[in-house]
């Protein structure tokens, strides 16, 4: 039984991955602030302000998945919070190389999350794949410093993969019960011009695709996360509004009114790119969700 260790493995994500690869066969531990051996899957003590990690958790691992990682939406982008959300990132991820190096029996894959945030705006229709080039602004700007902290542990020896993980619909977390809050009330708000693009997966694609990730031995370097077809803002609450509303009414929210409430933050909601799945799926990979519609009735 190979064994996984997932940092991060208790979050929206961490949680259903933790779920599919013990039903796959794996062995799951966690790294967590506090040790809980006792857990469904093991949890082992790490702290990566202060760069410390239970050597214990890496004793016979095979793999290493890191989804550690402060929420970028969650508060108003102080300068101290813009630090922590780059600095959790980056310095799990060399705290993680450090334990690597000095394992005896280094493991088959690292596989981190990273983020389309990573490609900046782009509201034109065009395509991007992972070889365009970084945008601007602080969404692109931490995710230049993840990235390359994942490139970095190229230096380990072992097989690389990063995962730019665009909207992941589940209703048990994240962006979409965010959305869907407001059409209890029969509104169904839109944001900015609702032009811009957003590039979503199912929170079960997200999963398999981490899983495959594992078991390709030919996959490595970064894969856009986001399914087959991305939807506009406009058409994604139109659609979560038909399948999880009765009535509602499209208003819109400006984009001068959520920059003036929200700051820099605003740029969260009101940037995306047209991401394209194709490079992952050229890998061998199969959505069974491609289709916005399908995907969030599967929800339901």
């Amino acid at each position: 039984m190979s064994i996984v260790l997932i940092a991060g493995g208790t979050g929206l994500v961490g949680t259903q991955l933790s779920k599919l690869l013990s039903e796959q066969g794996f062995q799951v531990r966690h790294l967590s602030r506090n040790a809980r051996p006792d857990a469904t899957y093991p949890a082992f003590a790490w702290d990566v302000d202060k760069g410390s990690l239970d050597p214990l958790a890496l004793e016979g691992v095979e793999y290493i998945i890191n989804l550690a990682g402060a929420g970028v939406a969650d508060k108003p982008w102080t300068q101290a919070r813009k630090l922590l959300i780059i600095n959790s990132r980056v310095k799990s991820n060399q705290l993680l190389k450090r334990h690597i190096l000095a394992m005896s029996q280094p493991p088959k894959a690292f596989v981190s999350s990273a983020a389309v945030g990573y490609y900046g705006d782009n509201p034109s229709d065009q395509w991007i794949g992972e070889d365009a080039p970084p945008g601007t602004g602080f969404l692109s700007e931490s995710c230049i410093a993840w990235e390359a902290s994942i490139r970095s542990l190229v230096e380990t020896g072992v097989r690389i993969v990063g995962l730019r993980i665009g909207i992941v619909l589940s209703t048990k977390g994240g962006a979409l019960p965010k959305m869907t809050q407001p059409m209890k009330f029969g509104l169904a708000p839109y944001f900015g011009s609702g032009n811009t693009w957003y590039p979503w997966i199912h929170i079960d694609d997200l999963c398999r695709m981490f899983h495959f990730a594992l078991q390709d031995t030919d996959m490595s370097g970064f894969f856009n996360a986001v399914a087959p077809n991305p939807v506009r803002n406009r058409e994604l609450i139109k659609k979560a509004s038909s399948v999880f509303a009765r009535r509602t009414i499209s208003i819109p929210a400006p984009a001068l009114a959520l920059r003036a409430v929200l700051g820099e933050l605003a740029d969260a909601i009101l940037t995306g790119v047209r991401a394209s799945s194709a490079k992952i799926q050229r890998e061998g990979f199969d959505f069974e969700h491609p289709n916005l519609e399908e995907a969030l009735r599967s929800l339901k």
